[in-house]
């Protein structure tokens, strides 16, 4: 969430940087502006009441103890309008605030500066791009195919016991994905990331939190009769563990790490493109958070964007590594860089893992401060990554390895899998 000084303080450039988000309600700027000027004001005409009011009843003493009890209680004639006209004021003051607030929730974060401009995926930035290309035999098949061929995935399976969304992973299939998941925690470890396990279930005070919501919440399971939700990252209960936390200087950086399954409603998601592991509701990820010093934001994330490009690098994987255009980007982010794989079989881009910084926009939400070096409380930043995503990585992992005799698994896995081949 923005703060309301700096929107107050730097109208011209909070417009300039919502419009390379492609923010479609402007007008909110001036309506926050104008609501904060008359919550200041009732807050003063408050404050005054009560001053005076504070004032008379000094006075009121000094004189009862001065005999003059006739002067007193003339004082003592105004005291039930002052309490009505604080009341009145109090009243005033909660409803302007909660139209403030109500209006603040609905701004995104002001992306960074080094965001282009842009409405769609096709316009985001390339960054760099690493690996080879690999050129596969004649009747190479796509991933979904490969799963039916060695027993690996049913994703029928999966639909009969919940839906489509929902695989079945059995044999070499299951083993891989588990490889996946204590080799991607493993290098998270050595990389000085701390692993927690955490909920998957969280409530709504941690949607907000990390900015899913009331963004997002079309995209999320709800368990109605408790009020909560399933988690679609990590990100949401391991940056809510520092909600309300004031953390030392000495204790920046945070950098946490955890695996969990994910659960996205993925609504209004159809067609080839979607097809076997490339769009799920119900996924495995590790995700790496960090809270830092805001002088410390933007190296961090570069280091955690480079963190995710060493696990592509061991596992042997095409990428690439965009940097989003204001319009692609999510509604909490300031930068993001996402990186996709190339899926050999289908011959196209698949994202596995977006790194973004949300410099102080969740902290605001979350409370979540640190005391510098001078003493002073102020708002940490935070940042998280998918390091990484399974599902898509299973599906490149599968397409580009595969040979007249089976699937080479990478040599950083085996140790992992206990096996060299699916065949």
């Amino acid at each position: 969430m923005l703060q309301v000084s700096y929107i107050r303080e730097n109208r011209e450039q909070v417009l300039e940087r919502l419009a390379v988000k492609n923010f479609k309600q402007p007008e909110l700027v001036d309506e926050i502006i104008q609501l904060d000027e008359k919550r200041r004001q009732t807050q003063n005409l408050s404050d005054s009441v009560a001053a005076e009011a504070n004032a008379a009843a000094k006075k009121i003493g000094e004189l009862m103890r001065s005999g003059k009890k006739e002067e007193a209680e003339g004082l003592k004639a105004n005291t039930g309008k002052w309490k009505e006209d604080i009341k009145t004021y109090t009243e005033q003051l909660a409803a302007v605030e909660d139209e403030l607030y109500q209006k603040l929730v609905l701004l995104p974060n002001l992306p960074h500066s080094s965001v282009p401009k842009g409405l769609t995926p096709e316009e985001n930035e390339v960054v760099l791009e690493n690996g080879t290309i690999p050129e596969l035999p004649a009747g190479a098949l796509p991933h979904w195919e490969l799963a039916a061929k060695y027993g690996l995935i049913d994703f029928e399976l999966g639909v009969k016991i919940t839906g489509a969304g929902f695989p079945v992973y059995k044999g070499k299939g299951a083993k891989l994905q588990r490889a996946l998941i204590n080799f991607f925690l493993d290098e998270a470890e050595k990389a000085g990331y701390s692993e927690v396990m955490v909920p998957l279930l969280v409530n709504e005070a941690s949607g907000f939190g990390t900015g899913q919501l009331p963004d997002k919440e079309g995209q999320m399971y709800h368990v109605g009769i408790d009020n909560l939700y399933l988690i679609p990252t990590a990100e949401v209960p391991v940056t809510n563990l520092y909600r309300d936390v004031i953390l030392k200087a000495d204790e920046l950086p945070v950098k946490n790490c955890g695996y969990t399954p994910c659960f996205r409603r993925e609504a209004g998601s159809y067609g080839a493109h979607v097809r076997g592991l490339n769009r799920l509701h119900q996924f495995d990820k590790i995700e790496i958070v960090q809270i830092v010093n805001p002088e410390e934001s933007y190296k961090a994330h570069e280091d955690m964007s480079a963190h995710v490009q060493s696990l592509l690098q061991k596992l042997g994987l095409p990428y690439r590594v965009l940097r989003l255009c204001g319009g692609d980007m999510g509604f909490a982010a300031a930068l993001t860089h996402d990186m996709e794989t190339w899926s050999a079989a289908q011959q196209r881009w698949l994202e596995v893992s977006s790194v973004s910084n949300f410099e102080t926009f969740q902290s605001t939400r979350l409370k979540l401060r640190f005391r510098n070096a001078e003493g002073k409380t102020q708002l940490a930043h935070t940042l998280n990554g998918s390091a990484l995503a399974l599902p898509r990585i299973v599906a490149t992992l599968l397409e580009n390895n595969q040979t007249e005799n089976g699937i080479k698994i990478p040599e950083a896995l085996v140790p992992y899998t206990k096996f060299e081949w699916i065949d």
